[in-house]
Parts: structure tokens; sequence; C-alpha cells
């Protein structure tokens, strides 16, 4: 049996662990998960503390002390994951399994493996005395998968004084390969897409069932999810998708590249998109605001015509973008049948601070020569949003190389979620690199 003291050199037993505590969300239940979490790092020492708004559902926070060369780096990540309800699992998503080369499980890749990577990192730091240029700051969350409420939300609202002049944390997604043109990238985050929860009312006559309505409130709604469903909204180019797809086109060549540069021109976007068959779709979200019907209620009886129906849309604005700007642009697609207001909104950062970015590419460069590093604007949002109400510039930092054959974006939150047992080792000692690194310019 592995010692607590030294399970940070054997990070596959490790994820293995954290993978057996069922933290499914809702309800969450991360409490058994960050006590193991605790327990690992006050063996070693190192103090701790635990923060909770609602019982079961804590955060944990620790630091290790620096040189003050540079300012704290924080480290953050989630031990809550979504549900595996309805879904076929080839292996059992909380056995933490090893078949043909993968662990399997919920979580191995949002976020437990990442997780993983971070605290095999710091608790090595810490055993190896790792000179620090700057206090180290490691933050395991709750509530990440629902609304961040009991989590990263809690913690920037009521103790925001544990993150005092941290100005770069490394946390989700970013770091993991994928292969375009022949050539193998390593996606850095620097940025992520806003929350922008809207409710859609379609309004009209009641009526019998008996004595069908046309054009009804049943019709209006049919009529806004088909052109929802036909038509994008406008064609935003931001700067960071500016950037990204640049980078990429820099190390490809024709015909790729050129294809990529045309994504920046917005009146050729669409059609460049739709040339780019799968890998368009990957691509499209990251060129518009998006808005996804995801919730429809309407009617109490089989005999009454509803008189009103609504429906909830996951809408995720780009960067830089406020909530008027997509609900004119719903507005003016769909038409004044329907009535759109916002239930929610999480801005993200006005700007993205690119300061260490070129430290975490070199480290990546060193382990992989033939791999290109490069910027990456995130369509789903992290708690990555919540920090930046400090001031704090995220990097999805959690590198890990994949086969090529393998869809990263398709995995998460499915059935057979999984990771490559290498893809551990890799992203740990990437992390450690980070940690010697972070003060340099």
């Amino acid at each position: 049996m592995i010692e607590m003291t030294t399970i940070y050199q054997h990070p596959v037993e490790l994820l293995q662990n954290l993978l057996r505590f069922d933290t499914t969300n809702p309800p969450g239940n991360e409490g058994a998960c960050i006590a193991y979490i605790d327990g690992l790092l006050r063996s070693l020492g190192i103090e701790t503390l635990l923060l909770e708004k609602a019982p079961r559902r804590p955060n944990l926070i620790a630091r290790l002390r620096g040189a003050g060369n540079a300012r704290p780096l924080l480290l953050q990540g989630h031990v809550d994951v979504v549900t595996t309800a309805d879904q076929a699992w080839t292996h059992s998503p909380f056995a933490g399994e090893i078949v043909d080369g993968f662990l399997w499980g919920r979580g191995t890749l949002d976020m437990k493996g990442g997780l993983t990577m971070l605290l095999a990192a710091f608790m090595r730091a810490k055993v190896e005395n790792l000179p620090l240029p700057g206090d180290v700051i490691l933050c395991v969350l709750s509530d990440e998968e629902a609304d961040s409420d009991y989590g990263a939300k809690f913690l920037v609202n009521e103790h925001p004084e544990l993150f005092a002049n941290v100005r770069y944390a490394l946390g989700e997604f970013g770091g993991f390969t994928f292969s375009i043109g022949g050539k193998r990238f390593y996606p850095i985050m620097v940025a992520e897409k806003q929350v922008c929860s809207i409710k859609a009312t379609i309004r009209g006559p009641a009526g019998h069932g008996s004595m069908p309505i046309r054009g009804g409130t049943a019709a209006k709604l049919a009529r806004m999810l088909h052109t929802l469903d036909r038509h994008r909204l406008p064609v935003h180019v931001t700067p960071i998708a500016h950037q990204m797809f640049n980078s990429l086109a820099d190390e490809l060549s024709f015909p790729v590249a050129p294809l990529l540069r045309q994504l920046l021109n917005p009146t050729l976007t669409n059609r460049v998109l739709d040339v780019m068959g799968a890998r368009g779709r990957v691509f499209d979200p990251l060129l518009h605001h998006t808005v996804s019907p995801t919730i429809i209620r309407g009617g109490d009886k089989i005999n009454v015509i509803p008189s009103v129906i609504t429906v909830e849309l996951d809408g995720r604005l780009l960067p830089g973008y406020a909530p008027e700007d997509i609900l004119a642009e719903l507005q003016a697609l769909v038409g004044n049948e329907v009535e759109f207001e916002v239930t929610r909104y999480d801005p993200g950062p006005k700007m993205q601070d690119m300061g260490l970015f070129n430290t975490l590419a070199g480290i990546l460069r060193e382990a992989d020569p033939s791999g290109f590093p490069g910027p990456l604007l995130l369509t789903g949002v992290t708690d990555g949003r919540f920090f930046a109400h400090l001031g704090i510039q995220t990097y999805g930092f959690l590198p890990m190389q994949l086969p090529d054959d393998f869809n990263f974006t398709q995995t998460i939150h499915a059935a057979d979620e999984r990771i490559p047992v290498a893809a551990l080792t890799f992203g740990m000692d990437a992390v450690y690199a980070a940690l010697q690194r972070f003060g340099t310019p």
C-alpha cells in the first residue's frame, strides 16, 4: 500500500482514490473527498484551512511559502463531477479501473485528473523543498459543476483576503493535445466565454384542446426553435480568437493555414466553417455568441392549449461583450413575438493578461519539441470567471498527451470518460516546472 506521504509520486493511484469518492453534483457531497486531500497535505506538515457555505461542501486552501520574488501563484481545481445517470458505461464510473492503457471514470478529464496534477506537484514541491519564486496557494473547490455558489463564488465574495496579491492561476482547461494538419498542438486556455442564461417567453391565446388554434404558442415555439437551429448569430472576431487562429495558421501550410485565416474575415467565416465540417463545429462557438434551448415548459392539462410557453436558453457570450448584445441579436433574428430576459450573467475578465503565457508555452516546448503551444479561447466556463473579479488571470494548464483519434471535447461529461495513464505524469511534471518558473517573465 502506498503511503500518504509518497502518493504524489504515484499520480495514477492518487487519481484512482479521488475517483472512488462519488461527488456527483447535485448534490455534491464533496466533504469526504476533500477530507482525504486534507489528510494527505497534513501528513506532510502542510497547514490547511477548510471553509464551507453549507455542510459537507467544504473548500480547502493551503499555502507553500516562497522567496517573495514573485506574486503568489494560485492552483485551483474542483472535486465535484457531473452525473452519470442514463449513460451506458463500459467500466464503472467510480471504480478507477485501468483498461487498455486508460484510467476510466467520471472526473478523469473534468477535473479530478487535472486536480491530481496540481495536487501532486504541490506535494512534491513541499517534500523536495523546491525553491519557489513566490508563495503557491492550492485551492480545492466544491460546486464548480453547478453554479459555484458553494465554491469559488463563495470564497471570492466572502474570503477575498486569501487571494491577496495573486496575479495568475493555473486551472482547467488547457494543455491537452489535439491534431490538425498533421501537427500536434497544445492549446493553453487564456480566455473563456461568459455565462448568460436567457428565458424566452412565448404568449398566445389559450383554448380547449379539442379546438386547435393555428399560429398559437406551440406554432410560435416551433418557429423560434427552427430559426435558432437554422441560423447562427452574427460573427464576432475577438482579439483572443484572432491570436488563436493566427497561431495555428503560423505552424501550418496550404490548404489549412489560409482556411484558418479566412475564419477571421467576417464575410467568409460562416462559409469556411461549413466547409470545415466537424472541425468547423468545434470552432463555430469561438466566433459567435450562442444559445442552446435546454428546458421547455408549457401547459398544465392535456385538454388546455397553453397561453404561455417558456424556453430556457443556455447562452454563452464571447469575451468583452455584455448581455444586451446577445439580446439584441436574438430579437433581430427571431422577431418580436418572443420576449427574452437574462436570468443569470457571470461576467468574465475584461482583458487577457498574457504575462505568464510564454513561460507555460516554453515548458511544453521542452516537454515535447514536436508540439506547438498556442492560446485557447474556451467555449465553456470555469471557476476562473470568479477569480477574475479579484484581478486574477487563470490559465488552463493541465497538460496531457492524448492519442490523435481521442476526441477530448466529446469525452468530457459523457459515458466512458477516461485519461491515458501516461498523461498524468506528463501533466504533473509540467505543473511542477511551472512552480519553479512562474516568477520569470
